[in-house]
């Protein structure tokens, strides 16, 4: 048990060093004016208009990523589950080698993609078609946020159905069950704890997210990662940026606790 104890030492000092005491911090600025005051200004700053409007895109935006993502890889996924061993292994690696790739570096390629001279363009321009207006619109965000959590979802997804039993699925096809029916009534269901892990990893930083909107946006749609951002490093006002990551981090939480809440009920149901 002391072995145990030293060993999680480490682990303590850096959540500690890296997570409590900024959060601490966090909360002080806050809750404290620039006179170091106790004031609840900064909290309800986010229900002004203009924080306000970031929020409400941020959260249309992470849920349609979330939506988009679910949709794209559950066929990605039992393609994966048809392949042989070998073939699945080759298909997920060359799934999660683009993540190797430094961040920005995978942005500013879609970058150059999606602008009005970019490749995108060429190649609808040298078919006859006519050219897309993509570049810095909500559209581009969109594209890169789904482009960068896609993996996400579809490794936690992959884990679960990987999981079912084929037999199950066999039964159910010698029954009369046709591919709808065999997903809706088997598959989903039984991937929901995969589902749920996914939602969570790919709703929660595309909400918090504000790189993306900076490179493909153009700056010119703000997601309220980028009001926060923008708070800290070019007003310089900390205690407003402190009380708005605050509030996103509450409204974060409670999305969380929602999932996990969800997903374990799930759990339960499985074991009765």
């Amino acid at each position: 048990m002391k072995r145990r104890s030293i060993l999680a030492g480490p682990y303590i000092l850096w959540i500690i060093g890296f997570t409590v005491i900024p959060l601490f911090f966090l909360v002080k600025y806050a809750l404290t004016d620039r006179n170091g005051l106790f004031t609840l200004e900064n909290i309800f700053a986010m229900f002004e208009p203009v924080h306000l409007k970031a929020l409400v895109f941020s959260t249309e935006v992470a849920v349609l990523c979330t939506a988009i993502c679910i949709v794209l890889s559950y066929p990605l996924v039992l393609s994966l589950k048809r392949l042989g061993l070998d073939k699945q292994s080759f298909s997920l690696y060359m799934l999660i080698l683009p993540m190797w790739i430094n961040f920005i570096l995978r942005l500013l390629a879609w970058q150059m993609i999606l602008s009005n001279n970019g490749i995108l363009n060429y190649f609808l321009t040298s078919i006859g078609l006519r050219p897309l207006a993509i570049a810095n619109s909500r559209t581009a965000i969109m594209i890169g946020i789904v482009y960068d959590y896609l993996p996400y979802m579809v490794l936690a997804i992959y884990n679960a159905v990987a999981e079912i039993n084929e037999d199950i699925i066999e039964a159910a096809r010698d029954l009369g069950a046709g591919g709808f029916l065999v997903f809706f009534r088997i598959i989903l269901p039984l991937s929901v704890p995969g589902l749920l892990s996914g939602i969570v990893m790919v709703f929660v930083p595309s909400m918090t997210s504000f790189v993306t909107a900076n490179i493909l946006g153009g700056g010119k749609e703000q997601l309220i990662g980028n009001v926060i951002e923008e708070e800290f490093m070019t007003t310089m006002n900390w205690n407003l940026g402190s009380g708005l990551s605050l509030i996103l981090m509450v409204f974060v939480l409670i999305s969380m606790t929602f999932t996990a809440r969800n997903e374990s009920y799930e759990k339960e149901s499985k074991i009765w």
